[in-house]
């Protein structure tokens, strides 16, 4: 059965049919992502109220198997290289942008994640494509304080790439409601500074309304002190709110903002000299 057209809705893991290599059109990249799921099992450390992921449980993911990977993304590179990806899959005129760690879980939780970096660097180099195709890790960051995480991190900072850190809240009750955590904005600020000491580091927000209100002022406020200080290493924000259906039990209370808003919000961060883009 043919695959379908690829579309910005839809961040499916499965549309390659492979257990770790997924492509997707991703808005914020701009263009197509082939993205890298280390956490097949649907587990993660964090709950977000808006994660796509069904059947989300909290954990970690099994075992990744590093030869599996290398076989899947060599292949899926090679579908793109020799057959008709890109001419049957996606729009006119896009290309892959970058190979990206998020999947269904916090990806730096797999206990391969370094060997995973050097392995996806080495495939792009035999590709040819480590310069053109930008390597990233989505991350909720709160596992940056491991030596393992860090080591990752750092060679994919030297790939070269780039890290997305989630930050949605700056207070412990933020950080609660929205990404079911009892991490603090000390704990999050100091991981964010290793992050950026690391490798290139833009932040990822996502904003929206909970029965019909909008996000508070006090948490606005409060993510402005905390990105201040770190403001000038940080590459920049990506402002956005809801794109696709949330797949947890919250997902009739949320909504998604207008650009009107998210530009009033983006011209507060820009304030502290940040580069802010906006994805309504």
């Amino acid at each position: 059965m043919p695959l379908d057209q690829l579309k910005i809705e839809d961040h499916s893991r499965d549309s390659a049919n492979m257990r770790y290599v997924y492509p997707v059109i991703s808005r914020r990249a701009g263009g197509v992502s082939v993205g890298i799921n280390l956490n097949p099992n649907n587990a993660c450390n964090w709950r977000c109220i808006y994660c796509q992921v069904p059947d989300l449980v909290r954990g970690g993911p099994p075992p990744v198997d590093l030869g599996l990977l290398e076989y899947e993304l060599v292949t899926f590179l090679e579908s793109v290289r020799t057959g008709d990806f890109m001419s049957s899959r996606v729009s006119k005129g896009m290309r892959i942008v970058d190979v990206a760690f998020s999947g269904n879980g916090e990806p730096t939780s797999a206990p391969e994640f370094p060997q995973a970096v050097e392995l996806v660097k080495r495939v792009l180099r035999q590709f040819d494509l480590d310069r053109d195709v930008i390597l990233r890790v989505i991350t909720n960051g709160s596992l940056l304080d491991r030596k393992p995480v860090q080591l990752g991190i750092k060679a994919l900072g030297e790939a070269p790439g780039e890290v997305w850190f989630k930050l949605d809240a700056a207070t412990v009750s933020g950080l609660a409601r929205i990404n079911s955590t009892r991490s603090t904005p000390a704990a999050v600020a100091r991981r964010l500074a290793t992050c950026i000491g690391l490798a290139p580091t833009w932040v990822q927000t996502c904003m929206f309304s909970v029965d019909g209100v909008l996000p508070e002022t006090v948490e606005l406020e409060a993510y402005l002190t905390l990105l201040a200080p770190l403001a000038p290493s940080l590459a920049g924000v990506h402002l956005y709110s809801l794109a696709r259906q949330s797949l947890q039990k919250e997902a009739p209370r949320l909504g998604r903002l207008d650009a009107a808003y998210l530009e009033t919000a983006a011209e507060r961060i820009r304030s502290l000299g940040l580069t802010v883009t906006v994805s309504p």
